[in-house]
């Protein structure tokens, strides 16, 4: 392939993953606000309408370490474009779905599709891209993973508001149809998949029963309760013969060696500890917004723009800057000013004047886009080529479980102020469309939500330690092949 056509064609490449990765994260994020209508239409409870939203997330948290090791042995474009496919059946038989519990399994069909897309996109973009310009690339791919999320909470609310809520899946419809055309035509095999290899099905399988188990145990109900422990227990222990699994496994599902080279680990570390607390803020201050202050779902949407918006805009440049100085000082920076603006949020009150709130927000974006794509490009560049599907795949994993587990830790830390069946009776609260609390309860309930804040703050700052200790610049993964 010559310069030319290989410079056109990784242009090509970043088009078709940040389309195909912006609706697997949009789908993520669109069903919240349409949730009380999805639940009234279809005649079922709230218990079932998170699941709705649930069961889409945890398909593709257990699925990524598997797909990617199936992606380094038989090729990503072919399970990328796979990956469209069901992506767009799953949304098709999703707007179409007569009952709670088809929509449920058409959600997970959804589920299916877009770990396809997440775990490759990233893998696809690496391998099109060369060393000095892969920072923006990531950096660009990264900014359609953040569009997707604020676009969801804004575009469901305005086509549930002119058509109904199937129409928030169907609007995936004709653009998968364009995208899964789209990437069979364009798309090309450019790495080397692993000959002679065989896949790793039982530790495929004791991994995502190990997640399942953890997530089960954090999502259904408080973690004082014998049976939750008993969940969690278990995932412990599927966790344990897991890694057995993998130690004796000769074409492990997980290479545990990964975790050999500084800079994957800590930044999957930094990943992790940063995913929680960012994933769980959105949610901290749309308690806030609608409990606390007595604002409707919209506005509290419209009014966590600042906090995405920044971290839009951040992202490539950040992606490029790392390019030029490596990932280890921005990432870092990044995650300080993150962590001083959890704190400053943590300070907010019944009567704190909004500008003042969304500077404190846009603080925070602009800290964790500072973060991410060097990040990305850090953790992804420290790898050789033939293992950057599973290597897609792991830190996928890794950022997609904070995500899911970020909800009940904030619940968890609630506890400290709030007594845990009034919260959870609140929550039922604002999904069922009350949008303010009792006099009586707001206290009680703002301390609840400042501590959760603070605690946050300090998940950050950790987060920043583990990136500081990554080391100097970026290795190339070839000259740290070696290693794994």
């Amino acid at each position: 392939m010559c310069v030319g056509v290989f410079l056109e064609y990784k242009w090509v490449v970043l088009t078709v993953t940040t389309v195909g990765i912006f609706m697997a994260t949009l789908d993520s994020s669109i069903v919240v606000v349409g949730l009380p209508q999805v639940v009234a239409d279809l005649k079922t409870n709230l218990v079932v309408g998170v699941w709705i939203i649930t069961i889409y997330r945890l398909m593709i948290t257990v699925l990524l370490v598997g797909i990617g090791r199936w992606a380094d042995m038989h090729g990503r474009v072919r399970l990328y474009n796979m990956g469209f496919g069901i992506f767009t059946l799953g949304s098709l038989l999703s707007g179409l779905s007569p009952t709670a519990e088809a929509l449920l399994a058409f959600r997970l069909v959804q589920g299916i599709g877009a770990a396809l897309l997440f775990v490759n996109s990233v893998a696809i973009v690496t391998d099109a891209f060369s060393d000095k310009d892969l920072g923006k690339g990531i950096g660009i791919n990264q900014v359609a993973i953040n569009a997707g999320t604020i676009t969801g909470y804004t575009l469901s609310g305005v086509l549930i508001q002119l058509f109904t809520w199937r129409s928030i899946f169907l609007v995936n419809v004709p653009v998968g149809i364009f995208g899964t055309y789209w990437s069979r035509k364009r798309l090309k095999e450019i790495s080397r998949p692993a000959v002679g290899e065989k896949f790793d099905a039982a530790g495929a399988i004791t991994f995502s029963t190990a997640i399942t188990l953890l997530l089960l145990g954090l999502t259904l109900g408080s973690l004082t309760d014998l049976a939750n422990q008993t969940v969690v227990g278990a995932s412990v222990l599927f966790f344990a013969i897991f890694i057995m699994i993998e130690r004796r496994a000769r074409y492990p599902a997980l290479d545990l060696s990964l975790f050999k080279i500084r800079l994957f680990t800590a930044g999957n570390i930094a990943n992790l500890l940063s995913g929680l607390a960012f994933a769980a803020l959105a949610f901290v201050m749309t308690l806030y917004f609608q409990l606390v202050r007595g604002y409707d779902p919209l506005h509290a949407g419209i009014f966590l723009i600042p906090l995405d918006v920044t971290l839009i805009l951040v992202g490539p440049i950040s992606g490029w800057l790392s390019d030029k100085w490596g990932a280890r000082g921005l990432s870092t920076m990044g995650l300080l000013i993150a962590s001083a603006g959890f704190f400053l949020l943590s300070g907010f009150d019944l009567n704190t004047p909004y500008p003042q709130i969304a500077l404190w927000l846009a603080l925070v974006g602009f800290g964790i886009g500072l973060f991410r794509s060097p990040n990305a490009s850090s953790v992804m560049g420290s790898v050789p080529s033939s293992k950057r599907g599973i290597s897609s795949g792991v830190r996928a994993t890794i950022i997609n479980t904070s995500i899911v587990a970020s909800i009940p830790l904030v619940l968890a830390l609630m506890t400290a102020d709030v007594p845990y069946d009034k919260l959870v009776n609140l929550g039922k609260v604002s999904l069922g469309g009350i949008t303010q609390l009792a006099s009586g309860d707001v206290g009680i309930f703002l301390a609840g939500l400042q501590h959760s804040l603070i605690v946050l703050s300090f998940l950050i700052l950790g987060s920043a330690i583990f990136s500081f200790l990554r080391g100097p610049r970026n290795e190339s993964s070839e000259n740290i092949s070696h290693q794994v």
